[in-house]
């Protein structure tokens, strides 16, 4: 027997130890047992001084159940105990049927593995969240490692994308390929990167984006700007045809913008002026300058039609308004792209020279310059390297863009897909996993069979990118809110991986069901951790600010009660270690020094 009870206050007891000086060194965070006549009450050992040790009750073991929370508590007089080990197994869920994995070690018990099923940790949003320094890369590369540790029971119908902030978990999850039914796929942003059949640059069809991914893309300030987007994608869908198939709606396009000119108001040198500079830009071979204006007796061009007289007017406006007329096609109809053909960056910025030009742009200075911002930054994106990620030749539908991500070049499943998205800046870095994982989370929602293709989108330095952003105001929805929200009932599941929990979205954090905190101090973080995260106790806040290096609380719907969990080195490492100063500044005994530049 441990002690007896002195004290009994809501759900703490304290009890007089019995115990000699050796043991009540160790008794921190073990688990202790009161028998009842009809159940088992278990506290967990908070503090100790001399002679007492003060214990919270968390639960009762009832019909060999253990049940969260506790309903009677002890008597004075009943016995209190070490825990048992069949006990242990219990209350970590031992006893729940399903595969289960190695999710880490309880330290105070002799590293005593705690196994627990797949379904209860990876059937819900999760979260990883801990200081630099603490363990996170290392604790995501060894959960994920034991789930592949038994090479006769590999989940091999997996789909686990990992976005790598870092190019870190390369080195981690090679050893897959290894497996003759398994594999590990790496996506590079690296545009001259190496490629093998199961590496290679990362690629998006243009023609698979739509208003949403091109407003994020374009980096919108505005839903005004929206409009022009949706135009230039109708657009599209004519001018990546053949130039005889395009050129009847090029011509109406600029046509009704002429006309607008013609009819704005504007005195007859600004009106010729507007005309020659669409004109200049956008022209056609039946619609330019150098058109030829025919009537009965003689042949002029547009431009010469277009002369001011020395009154100051266009005498002949009324034959160049029938003239733009001639070239108006009613009943032509733009259709959004479906995504069953193809299109490049190129032709999409040449709609939006069109767009910028179509009805009612031109009239509206607020609206033409929304717009032209728009035009400059696709601009911008076709002659950067940026564009090299969209250059894609060969059509692809949604679908098989999708499912080709968690298969390699020569065909092999691959169950760990890692994004590494090292080599590009922040911003554009955040569009790209927005875009991905909406592609990944429509294809999960249009399969007829609900949920049976699972994908998990883990983000490292989640806090870059599922944020309390601009997008709800844009687009309407942030696409991390829509699928922590949504994404269960469709088989989309996310894991976070922060270091600043405080700049995660509140939306997408509430939402998570299981979390891994390693050391943290920041106030801030364990702050909004703590008004986040429903019951979880001051206790296990104070806990987070003194955890060791690899060592974390788990908690959630996969636990039955908070675990202070030790998390081994993943082996092989990810390529995450802190820089050796020493070996970098200091040179070896007996190593010659052979110059010292002054």
């Amino acid at each position: 027997m441990v002690g007896k009870i002195i004290s009994i206050a809501n759900l703490e007891i304290e009890i007089e130890l019995n115990i000699n000086e050796e043991q009540k060194k160790n008794l921190i965070n073990f688990h202790v047992v009161f028998e009842l006549d009809d159940r088992r009450v278990l506290g967990e050992v908070s503090s100790v001084n001399e002679n007492n040790a003060s214990i919270s009750l968390i639960g009762e073991i009832v019909n060999n159940d253990f049940i969260p929370g506790v309903s009677k508590k002890p008597f004075f007089g009943a016995e209190c105990r070490i825990i048992k080990e069949e006990e242990l197994a219990l209350i970590i869920g031992a006893n729940i049927p399903g595969i289960k994995f190695n999710v880490g070690l309880l330290p105070q018990y002799s590293n005593y593995k705690v196994n627990i099923p797949v379904d209860s940790f990876f059937n819900n949003h999760f979260s990883i969240l801990g200081n630099t320094g603490s363990g996170k890369s290392h604790g995501l590369a060894r959960l994920v490692q034991n789930l592949y540790l038994d090479p006769n029971n590999i989940p091999l119908n997996s789909n686990l994308l990992i976005f790598d902030a870092y190019g870190e978990y390369g080195t981690a999850f090679g050893f897959l390929n290894r497996f003759p039914n398994a594999a590990f796929k790496t996506y590079t942003t690296k545009v001259s990167g190496f490629e093998d059949v199961r590496s290679e640059v990362l690629k998006i069809p243009p023609w698979l984006l739509g208003v949403d991914d091109y407003a994020l893309l374009l980096e919108s300030e505005s839903v005004t700007q929206l409009p022009m987007i949706e135009k230039a994608l109708k657009l599209v869908s004519i001018f990546a045809k053949a130039e005889e198939e395009v050129i009847v709606y090029k011509n109406d396009i600029i046509a009704r913008a002429l006309e607008e000119i013609l009819y704005s108001g504007g005195t007859p040198m600004q009106i010729r002026d507007q005309i020659f500079a669409v004109l200049t830009s956008f022209n056609t071979r039946d619609l330019s300058l150098e058109s030829k204006v025919i009537v009965p007796g003689w042949t002029r061009t547009l431009r010469q039609c277009l002369i001011i007289d020395k009154d100051g007017k266009i005498q002949e406006i009324n034959l160049v308004s029938e003239y733009f007329k001639s070239f108006k096609k009613e009943g032509l109809e733009l259709r959004m792209p479906d995504g069953t053909y193809t299109y490049t960056l190129k032709d999409l910025k040449d709609a939006f020279d069109f767009a910028l030009i179509s009805e009612g742009m031109l009239q509206s200075e607020h609206v033409y310059e929304d717009a032209n911002k728009l035009k400059v930054r696709m601009n911008s994106l076709v002659t950067s390297v940026k564009g090299e990620y969209f250059n894609v030749k060969e059509y692809i539908s949604k679908q098989d863009y999708v499912k080709n991500m968690v298969y390699t070049k020569d065909g092999r499943k691959a169950q760990i897909i890692n994004f590494n998205i090292n080599y590009i800046d922040d911003r554009f870095a955040k569009v790209l996993v927005k875009i991905i994982s909406k592609q990944v989370f429509e294809y999960c929602a249009a399969l007829d069979d609900r949920a049976s293709n699972p994908y998990h989108l883990i983000l490292e330095e989640a806090h870059r990118y599922v944020q309390n952003d601009n997008d709800i105001n844009i687009i309407g929805y942030n696409i991390f809110e829509r699928i922590t929200k949504e994404g269960r009932k469709y088989g989309v599941i996310l894991g976070m991986i922060s270091q600043r929990p405080s700049e995660i979205s509140e939306t997408a954090i509430s939402q998570c069901t299981n979390f891994l905190v390693f050391r943290m101090q920041h106030p801030k973080d364990l702050r909004y951790i703590k008004e986040m995260i429903p019951n979880i106790s001051e206790e296990i806040i104070d806990k987070f600010k003194v955890l060791q290096p690899g060592n974390c609380m788990a908690f959630g719907s996969a636990f039955k009660i908070p675990l202070l969990l030790k998390l081994p080195l993943p082996n092989p490492l990810p390529y995450s270690q802190n820089t050796d100063i020493q070996g970098c500044w200091y040179i070896k005994k007996g190593e010659e020094i052979l110059s010292i530049d002054k």
